[in-house]
């Protein structure tokens, strides 16, 4: 799978958990989005998107997914 491909794939995925959050409470959206991609997603899934990000702003991602991503990234 190519890098543009798996990208989409996870952009999709996030806007998707994004959408389910944001349903319920918008403010507390960015916070439960990032909690659920810390537990469900495999670390390299978690450092592709940071990448994606770091390599170009993070184009077609959610504003919640985003700001929830940011806050991922290693300490």
């Amino acid at each position: 799978m190519s890098s543009h491909s798996s990208n989409d794939k996870l952009i999709y995925m996030a806007n998707q958990i994004g959408t389910f959050f944001k349903a319920q409470d918008t403010a507390t959206a960015p916070e439960k989005i990032a909690e659920h991609i810390k537990k469900f997603w495999d670390p390299r899934m978690r450092q592709a998107i940071i990448a994606y990000i770091d390599a170009g702003g993070g184009a077609g991602l959610d504003p919640a997914a985003r700001q929830a991503v940011e806050t991922l990234r290693p300490r």
